[in-house]
C-alpha cells in the first residue's frame, strides 16, 4: 500500500486505492478496512486545489438609475435597456454583444 502509495505521488484517497487493491490481489478488501491502515500507516491523500475559472473583477463604470423601476414608456424612442455581453474566443480575442431594448413596444436592435 505505501509502494502504491508513492508510486502515484501520494493522490490517491481510500477509495482510489480500495479499487487499485482490489485489481491487484485476488482477495476483494473492503474500503472500511484500507480505510484503518491508511489511517495506521499514516497514508492521507494529497487535496488538489481547483482552479477559478472565472476571476471577479470590481466594473470600472455604473450608470446611474434613471428608470427607478419605470420600464413603461408613453412613447416609441423615449426609453431604451440594454446590456453588453463579453464574449471570449481563441486564445485572446474578445467580441461584444449589445442588444438595444426599446420599452415601449419590445422591439430589439442587436448590435455587434
Amino acid at each position: 500500500m505505501k509502494v502504491l502509495h508513492e508510486k502515484v505521488d501520494r493522490t490517491f484517497g481510500c477509495r482510489q486505492m480500495t479499487l487499485h487493491m482490489n485489481s491487484a490481489f485476488e482477495e476483494t478488501l473492503n474500503d472500511k478496512r484500507i480505510y484503518r491502515l491508511m489511517n495506521l500507516a499514516h497514508l492521507r491523500s494529497v487535496i488538489r486545489l481547483k482552479k477559478k475559472p472565472y476571476k471577479r473583477s470590481t466594473p470600472q463604470h455604473v450608470a446611474e438609475n434613471r428608470l427607478n423601476c419605470e420600464f413603461t414608456a408613453v412613447q416609441p424612442n423615449e426609453k431604451w435597456v440594454t446590456d453588453v455581453t463579453e464574449l471570449k474566443y481563441g486564445p485572446s480575442k474578445k467580441a461584444y454583444l449589445s442588444a438595444i431594448r426599446d420599452l415601449y413596444d419590445g422591439s430589439l436592435s442587436v448590435m455587434c
